[in-house]
């Protein structure tokens, strides 16, 4: 069952790649006054570039910029009047919420999907067929830096090859999650690993690398499950892999979490295509949102999201 989601999910992803792949790209929009911009995490950023190419293809006279800098260069932005719209793979946290009121930016905070944290290796890998928790955090704790470098230092029976690390940046929002659910400590791990916020590098760079371990968002996998094999977890009730399913029932613990927008209250007033754009996105997700890889939550959180944006 599990498999055949992956599947399925693959699937429908390259149907929406196919049928986006004329679409304008929307981070190398011009901003003016009057463009909508959205910027922050890179998890979340397939899911507001779709949303816009649905809004823009019925009112396309609309300017909206879609980015990523990460959830925390996101946030930094947002709390300083940059972006309209912040999107986050995690809340807020007290010192965002400090820089927002300094510089009087009132927020609204909308829960916008359910992401899953994937681990992945080369498709070619074919030693790995599950990591614990516990071989998560000897391979990306500080300590192990410059220590454990090899596969077999975690498993005797593995290949003794290098064990070539890639990974979400500091800016991101999912290396500050890996960290605190892996390693223990917020934002701190081995620095001695290919890190990126992008999630379509790292997925590439995995892609050409036999000896390659990775993470970054359930979507980052969708997008090029040809080329990535998914690790199942086993976080002490044997391997689980993130579905629909697995992460609704928390089996997938810890590695299910939600994703958010913040949306700057002054630019609902300023920019009344803001509302209208982001009525739009919220009023048909569950219906497109699955292209993405992410899973929706129900239809009465987003009627609630609208109704908080309309006050």
């Amino acid at each position: 069952m599990k498999q055949q989601y992956v599947s399925v999910i693959a699937g429908l992803v390259l149907a929406m790649l196919a049928g986006c792949s004329q679409q304008d790209d929307l981070s190398e929009v011009n901003i003016t006054e009057n463009t909508l911009v959205v910027n922050g995490s890179s998890t979340v950023f397939p899911i507001s570039t779709e949303a816009a190419k649905r809004f823009i293809r019925e009112q396309p006279e609309t300017e909206i910029s879609v980015k990523f800098s990460g959830t925390n260069a996101g946030f930094r932005l947002f709390c300083e009047g940059k972006s309209d719209v912040s999107n986050a793979s995690r809340p807020i946290n007290a010192e965002e919420v400090a820089l927002c009121a300094k510089n009087q930016i009132d927020y609204v905070e909308l829960p916008l999907a359910q992401d899953a944290l994937a681990v992945v290796v080369h498709s070619g890998n074919d030693w790995v067929d599950s990591l614990t928790l516990d071989e998560l955090k000897a391979i990306w704790s500080k300590q192990s830096e410059d220590e454990i470098m090899n596969w077999n230092q975690l498993r005797s029976e593995w290949p003794d090859k290098l064990l070539s690390l890639y990974g979400r940046g500091q800016d991101s929002g999912t290396y500050d999650y890996f960290t605190t659910h892996v390693t223990g400590v917020t934002r701190e791990s081995r620095s001695d690993y290919v890190a990126s916020e992008d999630e379509e590098y790292l997925a590439e760079h995995i892609a050409k690398d036999k000896n390659a371990l990775g993470f970054f968002g359930i979507g980052g996998y969708h997008r090029h499950w040809d080329t990535l094999k998914l690790v199942p977890i086993d976080n002490g009730n044997g391997p689980v892999y993130p579905s629909i399913e697995t992460v609704a029932n928390g089996q997938y613990t810890p590695f299910s979490r939600p994703l958010f927008l913040y949306v700057n209250k002054q630019s609902l007033e300023d920019k009344a295509n803001l509302k209208v754009f982001l009525t739009h996105y919220f009023s048909n997700m569950v219906t497109w949102l699955h292209f993405t890889g992410y899973m929706p939550l129900t239809e009465a959180q987003y009627a609630q999201n609208i109704q908080q944006l309309l006050k």
